[in-house]
């Protein structure tokens, strides 16, 4: 897994007035908590942290005003329209503990010919690892899959060191044969407009 350096700062204000203000030094909020310790208010570089979620579940080394520690994002926020960077939790972590993560899924291959779609159930796959060593991913095959067919979660290949977070028959991904649309109902030809009711005589 990748890891980054980061470095960040002691924050006392909140609100959205203090967060304007950290936007405009290119600075996000964020909380540090984990391990039964208080949770710590800080500031970080919003692109350096930009950049860093790149890479999913990244260990990252921060410093703050100081003091080392080992964390991980676990959530951020991110404005609606423009995706900048609102607000991020980070938890503490040690070497060699074992943590819950989300990690995505690759999948690779060809389904079987015919009109079917893959359906993603789920889109990450729920994993305990090591907090230092959290895969960046899993790949799937799907090749050769036709409709009806699935891959559960204990069908997928894990690294070493990592297990499974959900059940082994928990559906990951399924194949879906297309839905045929319905024929449009035919138009009336001329000639074959409705014959006129008779009019009774009087």
């Amino acid at each position: 897994m990748a890891d980054v350096n980061l470095s960040a700062s002691i924050r006392s204000e909140f609100g959205k007035g203090a967060a304007r203000r950290l936007r405009r030094e290119e600075k996000i909020p964020a909380v540090i908590y984990g391990h039964g310790e208080d949770p710590v208010h800080v500031a970080l570089p919003s692109y350096d942290m930009m950049m860093a979620l790149k890479t999913p579940n990244v260990l990252i080394h921060l410093d703050v005003d100081g003091k080392k520690q080992l964390v991980i994002p676990k959530a951020v926020q991110r404005e609606a329209i423009r995706g900048f960077l609102v607000h991020a939790d980070l938890l503490v972590v040690r070497r060699g503990e074992k943590v819950n993560v989300d990690i995505p899924i690759h999948v690779e291959g060809d389904l079987a010919p015919g009109q079917n779609l893959l359906e993603h159930v789920l889109v990450a796959l729920p994993v305990e690892a090591e907090a230092t060593h959290i895969p960046e991913s899993v790949t799937v095959s799907v090749e050769g899959l036709d409709a009806g067919d699935s891959v559960t979660a204990g069908q997928i290949k894990l690294p070493r060191g990592t297990s499974l977070a959900v059940e082994e028959d928990d559906v990951v991904i399924q194949v879906l044969a297309a839905q045929a649309e319905e024929p449009e109902p035919e138009e009336e030809t001329e000639g074959e407009a409705e014959a006129p009711s008779e009019v009774a005589p009087e």
